[in-house]
């Protein structure tokens, strides 16, 4: 039976929508459905909480530490909760939370200074920075409370306010987000809406939106920026990747096996920077195949709620849905499954971690994005068409290269197109790093004082050089 809170045993309530757990495949509580009229009025209150927000640095860096201290405070609901909407195993949870807060204090810092020209002219020459207005921040479900940290940090820190879409697979620990946040922040200088579409393409071209940060697919990253454009908006978007991993002929593979499985494998699959193919010479591959196939047969997989449990549900049906058929069209072209490939059989959405041998490198599960608990080995016999078949894709978000010699490496790892490269490791970022895509992964730039100036204009004030 569908479950609810105390009290509740029917369905969601007029105006609200069913959020389902999906270790169960069931409904466990409601969020509200808000239409897309309504956006009207929560711009307006963000656009008049801007003026007072903008105008006091020292203020919004101690709101951001107590912003901070808040979201410690509440780690244990908060990714309780976030497990049981989103899926993934409650230690990973707490990790998020934990990265939440660690975002709200990188950037409770005094403004930018201003900066002088110096051209030789006779005039005195200063850029200052403004903030834009109201933001406009849409967020996934893979990492909702991580990633809204990461747009609306930065964006409360140059002095915007922000009006934050968690997807509708996970709108709950946002809203307790907002909640724990609220005794931090003034009134509606931060503002969460949730419902199903049209009310995220509403948002984004709302004209009074002047900045929409989105993170999401290809497809609907396109569709952002067309309604962007109609107000001019500036937009930031990181839309997903196809990372490669390219092992040399020198690695040890016992050495790497276990960072390689987790780079793949840590949520599901479900993380845009992923491990999302291997490349693995000849020699090695009968080798890298079994070694990661042996940690896929062996992790425990169920409800994240359980310490016991390494790898939780793929979050929604519809995903599920997208890598059983990747999956099976892999099959249908030729791969073998050398662990998994398939659905496992028992409530919720859950997908043998699976990892696919002797794939043809047109397969679907190649050339896109699976996003889910599948992974690609592919041989290669010369290095540069491992390099090549890495960059042979629309997208450009990662890439690692693995050896037992780093500075070998980094030439290779240098050749990759795409925004970060990691050598011996992925997926790992800092706070102070940029974080950008190159081709279809992505505009602009998140992270570090990029992520912070992407949130500013810059304004220039010239006055006559005192003589």
């Amino acid at each position: 039976m569908t479950t609810y809170p105390p009290g509740r045993t029917a369905g969601p309530r007029a105006g609200c929508f069913a959020v389902l757990d999906p270790a169960t495949g069931e409904a466990f509580d409601e969020a509200p459905d808000q239409h897309p009229d309504e956006l009207d009025a929560v711009v307006a209150r963000a656009r008049a909480a801007w003026h007072g927000w903008r105008d006091d640095d020292a203020a919004r860096a101690a709101a951001l530490r107590a912003a901070a201290d808040a979201v410690d405070t509440a780690a244990p609901d908060l990714a309780a909760l976030l497990t049981r909407e989103q899926g993934k195993p409650l230690a990973e949870a707490l990790a998020e939370v934990a990265r939440t807060a660690a975002r709200l204090r990188y950037f409770a810092e005094p403004a930018p200074e201003p900066q002088p020209i110096t051209d030789g002219r006779p005039v005195r020459s200063e850029v200052r920075w403004r903030s834009l207005g109201p933001v406009a921040a849409i967020v996934p479900w893979n990492f909702p409370l991580q990633l809204a940290s990461a747009k609306l940090a930065p964006a409360l820190a140059a002095g915007n306010t922000v009006v934050l879409k968690p997807s509708p697979f996970t709108p709950l620990a946002t809203r307790m987000l907002a909640s724990v946040l609220s005794g931090a922040l003034p009134e509606d200088v931060l503002t969460v809406v949730t419902g199903r579409e049209p009310l995220g393409a509403r948002l984004a071209s709302h004209p009074g939106i002047r900045h929409v940060t989105f993170t999401g697919s290809v497809a609907t990253g396109r569709a952002v920026a067309a309604g962007a454009a109609a107000s001019l908006a500036r937009v930031t978007l990181e839309l997903g990747g196809n990372d490669a991993a390219i092992l040399l002929d020198d690695v040890d593979v016992d050495a790497i096996a276990d960072r390689l499985f987790w780079a793949a494998f840590r949520n599901c699959g479900q993380i845009c920077m992923a491990v999302k193919r291997v490349y693995a010479p000849a020699r090695l591959y009968p080798r890298v195949v079994e070694a990661l196939a042996a940690r896929a047969r062996g992790v425990t997989v169920g409800s994240g709620l359980d310490p016991a449990v390494r790898l939780g549900p793929v979050n929604n049906a519809p995903q599920l849905a997208r890598v059983e058929d990747v999956t099976a069209r892999a099959l249908a072209d030729g791969a073998r499954a050398a662990a998994g490939g398939h659905r496992l059989d028992r409530p919720g959405y859950f997908h043998a971690p699976t990892v696919l041998a002797d794939v043809p490198p047109t397969s679907a599960v190649v050339t896109g994005e699976q996003f889910g608990p599948v992974l690609p080995v592919l041989a290669y016999r010369d290095l540069d068409d491992a390099v090549d078949a890495a960059n042979a894709t629309g997208f450009g978000l990662g890439g690692s290269v693995w050896s037992a010699d780093p500075d070998r490496a980094e030439p290779v790892a240098d050749r990759l197109e795409c925004g970060t490269a990691w050598i011996n490791h992925h997926a790992e970022l800092s706070l102070a790093q940029p974080f950008a895509g190159a081709k279809d992964s992505g505009v602009g730039v998140a992270g570090g004082p990029w992520g912070l100036y992407g949130n500013l204009r810059p304004f220039v004030v010239h006055r006559p050089a005192e003589v």
